[in-house]
């Protein structure tokens, strides 16, 4: 006598729904629509940030970077600035995208370097970009005999005041200015 089996559900149809079920589990919770920060080039479309004629530099650059806006394409949806879910239409801003910006505090470039041209001998740029006590000993030294009026030069020129800044931090008596902190700081720190 043969042992009979109990027939086996089909795998294919279990199968079938299970991934129903699944799907109905999704559909109902509902998957979370992309940032629109997230969205990839070609699916949003920014605007030029406003240029301060005088400074060469977005208008409203800190903390050296400026916020320009974003805009999505047409029919996509995305979740906006403020979290809530949008669909655009292209008119409507998405986001801020950050690009970096130079600080500059308001002083002109073309000032800047005109003074470091025909004054910089005399410490004129430096106490235009508020350096004045780097300003004076340039007066005192004649440039640091010309070598300082030149070197400052190139400086302002790239706008690459940076290693200026940078050294503030290490000035001693209250003397913030390059190349007397710097100095003072690494024989300082020999000793």
């Amino acid at each position: 006598m043969a042992a009979s089996r109990a027939p086996r559900p089909a795998a294919p149809a279990a199968a079938a729904r299970l991934l129903g079920v699944l799907w109905l589990v999704s559909a109902a919770a509902g998957e979370d629509a992309l940032k629109c920060e997230d969205l990839r080039v070609g699916q949003y479309l920014c605007k030029d940030p406003k240029i301060n004629d005088a400074t060469q530099e977005p208008v409203n650059c800190t903390n050296y970077t400026a916020h320009v806006p974003c805009f999505p394409a047409p029919n996509i949806t995305c979740k906006d600035f403020g979290g809530n879910e949008t669909h655009f239409t292209g008119r409507e801003v998405g986001f801020f995208k950050p690009i970096s910006c130079r600080n500059v505090n308001g002083y002109s470039y073309k000032v800047a370097v005109a003074l470091s041209l025909f004054l910089g001998w005399l410490g004129a740029d430096r106490f235009y970009l508020g350096y004045p006590a780097l300003g004076l000993l340039k007066f005192c030294t004649v440039g640091f005999c010309g070598i300082g009026s030149l070197i400052d030069f190139i400086l302002i020129s790239m706008q690459d005041l940076g290693l200026l800044d940078s050294n503030r931090d290490l000035s001693v008596c209250g003397l913030p200015d390059f190349p007397f902190s710097f100095f003072t700081y690494h024989l300082m720190d020999s000793v």
